[in-house]
């Protein structure tokens, strides 16, 4: 393996990659693990190790990856802008701006978010503001010691995957440090080719979401009667959620302080995935050393698009609900309420996974709904939203 020393040189690198850089090529192994090869985008975008080389997560190689998909966009298409978010992880902010930085050197209009938020605010963003992509720095619930860099496409789902062929291919042919076109993000902000965005479009999501309420007079009636224990996980949905149940009509609401500040390390949770039962106990302990009434805890990932749920068994002891088992709940719970209000279609379908439960399918079936299966990957769920808004089915 050839060592590209251009690594080496602050003025390339800069300061702070650059002296990693030294320790890791005085390594042979830990060498061969960092540069050894290149750092894949997939239909996810990219996913690895923080640290510095051509096969781990950087300013660098974000910069790159970001070279590439800046062609594609402007290849073949009219691009009216790019939606930024990112999440709690470390250094995800640097990235995020590195990233706008790379657009804007390239003439594509950024919409960045003025500091983190959940993943969905993301998808929201793309739609409210016509935008021909967008881009998550998350590495969701992965450890601490990784970071990602996940691309949507026009209609908020992640990046279909002949497109993201067609970044890899780009970015395949970058150099890392001459073919990367980059203004600074102060000039980009003066150009106003950088718009930072934040409370207002916060608003139209939360009114987004509260309208997404199959029966909201439930909540309004009994969201006093329901203890729950809500922690994000030191991730991004430390202010969007409470808020949106408090609007909703949750009024019995506590949050774990332990878990409630924003922090990279994850300094309570070994793993911060909320499906496993382990990120509850600082929920748990709450509720037992303080008596809190509690019927329900619910958690968040650090981008705040993965939520687990633990609950009180009859014998009064916290149990975990598996996706499985929360899917067939929620499902069950729409169309009930959806006909009851009178809003459930003739045609009504529901989408699911491949991997998903067939629970969820009898209960759709039972209920003369229709169960549609598709891909794992939310893109493909996305896919099948605009071809039934396409034909009307």
């Amino acid at each position: 393996m050839e060592f590209d020393r251009r690594w080496l040189d602050p003025n390339k690198a800069g300061a702070e990659l650059a002296a990693r850089a030294a320790e890791i090529a005085a390594d042979p192994e830990l060498l061969a693990e960092c540069f050894g090869g290149e750092l894949e985008f997939g239909t996810a975008g990219l996913r690895g190790i923080l640290d510095a080389g051509t096969a781990r997560m950087n300013r660098l190689t974000v910069g790159k990856a970001t070279q590439g998909l800046a062609r594609v966009l402007l290849e073949d298409h009219d691009c009216p802008g790019v939606a930024i978010a990112y999440d709690s992880r470390n250094n995800s902010m640097r990235f995020a701006e590195t990233a706008a930085e790379v657009l804007a050197g390239n003439g594509v209009k950024v919409y960045i978010y003025e500091s983190l938020r959940p993943t969905p605010c993301l998808s929201f963003a793309i739609l409210q503001l016509g935008c021909l992509a967008g881009i998550n720095i998350t590495a969701s619930h992965n450890p601490k010691e990784y970071n990602g860099y996940k691309v949507y496409w026009e209609d908020g789902a992640q990046l279909p995957p002949d497109h993201a062929d067609e970044v890899s291919r780009e970015t395949a042919g970058i150099d890392i440090f001459t073919g990367v076109r980059r203004l600074s993000f102060s000039e980009g902000c003066d150009q106003g080719l950088i718009v930072r965005i934040g409370e207002a479009m916060d608003e139209a999501f939360l009114r987004a979401v509260l309208d997404c309420r199959t029966d909201p007079e439930i909540l309004s009636k009994y969201g006093d009667a329901v203890g729950i224990v809500y922690t994000p996980l030191h991730g991004t949905g430390y202010r969007l959620v409470p808020e949106v149940l408090k609007r909703a009509g949750v009024t019995n609401l506590r949050v774990v302080e332990s878990q409630r500040r924003p922090d990279g390390d994850f300094p309570t949770v070994a793993v911060p995935n909320p499906e496993n039962k382990a990120c509850f106990a600082e929920a748990i302990d709450l509720v037992l050393r303080d008596g809190a009434d509690c019927d329900l805890i619910i958690g968040t990932d650090p981008d705040a698009d993965r939520v687990g749920v633990v609950v009180k068994d009859a014998n009064g002891l916290f149990v975990p609900l598996s996706g499985n088992e929360l899917g067939a709940l929620l499902v069950d719970y729409i169309i009930q309420a959806r006909r009851r209000k009178g809003t459930l279609p003739e045609n009504a379908c529901a989408v699911k996974s491949i991997v998903s439960s067939e629970l969820f399918t009898a209960i759709c079936k039972k209920n003369g709904v229709t169960p549609v299966n598709v891909l794992t990957g939310f893109k493909y769920i996305g896919e099948k939203i605009a071809e039934y808004e396409k034909t009307g089915q």
